[in-house]
């Protein structure tokens, strides 16, 4: 999590000057297509809906002419798809600057048997943040993916036989949701 799109250096949560609060997403295209990561966020939030404040609007940074065209034409079918008004932005990307450490992997940072985890882990904030893993539980406790996808994951995020069994119990009590699993 993080802020862009705007012109102020150095924005935070109390000072985003013209920045929106966004993700950034690193993906292997050989792995998964830019076009699933528009199906995505097109499935995860309502784009015809005018956000309160710019904080929160929905928006598209593209890195390439590709991605801008893959964009555009994924926002005219959803579009068609809604039979409504994309309200939705397309801007090149810019800068991303990362959020505070607070606001990083919020769920996660809730269980504490998972927070002792990885802290042992990452014992500086950026491996934290930057944990591949630790992303993909915070979306399993948001409740995003289902129990078999975590049953099949999970002998690769290096946790405790106890923290697995923890987490294997919340996400087999909780129905899995459809939309972005960030």
């Amino acid at each position: 999590m993080g802020y862009a799109g705007g012109t102020k250096p150095n924005p935070n949560y109390g000072d985003l000057g013209d920045h929106s609060e966004t993700v950034q997403v690193d993906f292997d295209p050989a792995v998964i297509p830019y076009e699933r990561l528009l199906a995505v966020f097109w499935d995860s939030h309502d784009p015809t809906e005018v956000a309160w404040s710019r904080q929160y609007r929905s928006i598209i940074f593209y890195h390439n002419e590709a991605q801008r065209i893959s964009a555009l034409k994924s926002m005219e079918r959803e579009g068609a798809r809604r039979n409504a008004r994309i309200v939705t932005e397309l801007r090149p990307a810019g800068s991303f600057t990362l959020a505070e450490d607070y606001h990083q992997k919020h769920l996660l940072r809730t269980e504490s048997v998972f927070v002792r985890e990885f802290r042992a882990m990452y014992p500086g904030k950026e491996g934290f943040v930057h944990s591949t893993a630790a992303a993909r539980i915070n979306g399993y406790l948001g409740s995003y993916g289902t129990l078999e996808d975590l049953k099949a994951e999970l002998p690769g995020f290096g946790l405790s036989a106890e923290a697995a069994r923890i987490l294997t119990g919340i996400v087999g009590r909780r129905p899995a949701r459809s939309g972005c699993p960030l």
